[in-house]
């Protein structure tokens, strides 16, 4: 189900993937729900709501449940995107709590072919690249509940297999 307006679509493969990410315990565990996931792999959305699972002691969604929820998916969709002679890892993350979530909120992954084509174009030039994307979560009103801040770092395989056979031989 599309949380937020757009052309893009879902496929086959990616509501199998959908199904298969809310199953995961890792993610599902979280509170958090994949509601669509587009067949270009560009854009995903998740919601997370109160419940009996995310509650904390003061009664809204606890934080560790905010933050997981949001934690691995443009890591998961770059990896998709580049492809296996890219290797993609999350380096860091800030997240700012702006006010109590209380009820259902969502967030939308968006992977625009610029940042694509950048990402390549980087790593073309420098073996490897590493770059923030903002995200948050809100209502249905758009009022704001979280910001995050997730830093990504991509690399050409052969580069990173070189720079980890370096490391090693200096240790």
């Amino acid at each position: 189900m599309k949380l937020y307006e757009t052309v893009r679509a879902e496929s086959q493969k990616t509501k199998a993937m959908r199904w298969g990410y809310n199953f995961w315990p890792c993610i599902s565990c979280t509170g958090g729900k994949v509601e669509f996931i587009s067949s270009d792999l560009h854009e995903l959305h998740v919601s997370l709501k109160l419940n009996i699972r995310t509650r904390n002691r003061v009664g809204t969604v606890y934080g560790g449940s905010i933050y997981s929820s949001v934690d691995p998916y443009f890591m998961l969709m770059f990896m998709q995107i580049l492809g296996k002679d890219y290797v993609v890892w999350d380096k860091a993350a800030s997240v700012k709590f702006v006010k109590p979530i209380v009820n259902q909120v969502k967030c939308r992954f968006l992977i625009t072919e610029e940042l694509v084509e950048e990402v390549k174009q980087k790593i073309a030039a420098q073996g490897e690249y590493t770059f923030d994307l903002p995200l948050k979560y809100e209502d249905e009103c758009g009022s704001v509940y979280a910001v995050f801040t997730k830093t990504i770092y991509a690399a050409d395989k052969r580069f990173y297999k070189n720079k980890l056979a370096a490391k090693s031989a200096n240790n």
